[in-house]
């Protein structure tokens, strides 16, 4: 069990990540949602996987691929964080995607890279002491916890989760 983070542990954009988890069990969550995530989008074509809801929004390919950039940018400062307090940069979501090109792979790929970046994240947090998850480190230029960065992750997948919900299915 891992309890939710203080609002000094965080910068303010991130309470509405880690409100959006309801449980303790941040854990139990992400591993249902790998399940969920990964057979959502290995179940579509590619043709629906090119979809975007309006002119100059990511398709679902390239939503899938931010989530995946995204959850290695978290887990690589929860990493950090759990052995050195030290500052790490920012990261535009928009420069990252692109300047890649997530439409030029299949959605299963996407899909399996999906899964597995979740796997080893999955790994790395169940792996941190008490000790380790109240450890503090800036990002952003905001100090951030070890814990908080494993409720953003969730909260994170959540969120497009269910922004594709509302505007993509």
């Amino acid at each position: 069990m891992i309890h939710k983070p203080q609002p000094d542990e965080h910068a303010p954009y991130a309470a509405g990540y880690i409100g959006l988890v309801d449980t303790t069990d941040v854990i139990g969550l992400l591993e249902q949602t790998k399940d969920l995530t990964y057979k959502l989008f290995s179940g579509m074509s590619n043709e629906q996987a090119m979809h975007s809801y309006a002119e100059g929004k990511w398709n679902l390919k390239q939503m899938l691929g931010h989530i995946i950039d995204t959850e290695r940018v978290f887990s690589f400062r929860a990493f950090v964080f759990s052995r050195e307090s030290v500052e790490l940069p920012g990261f535009d979501q928009d420069v990252y995607v692109n300047n890649t090109d997530f439409n030029k792979r299949t959605i299963q790929n996407l899909a399996l890279e999906y899964k597995a970046v979740r796997e080893a994240t999955l790994f790395l947090y169940r792996s941190f002491t008490d000790d380790q998850l109240l450890r503090m480190g800036v990002a952003s230029n905001h100090p951030v916890s070890v814990r908080a960065l494993v409720y953003m992750t969730a909260g994170h997948e959540l969120h497009h989760l269910k922004i594709i919900k509302e505007k993509y299915l």
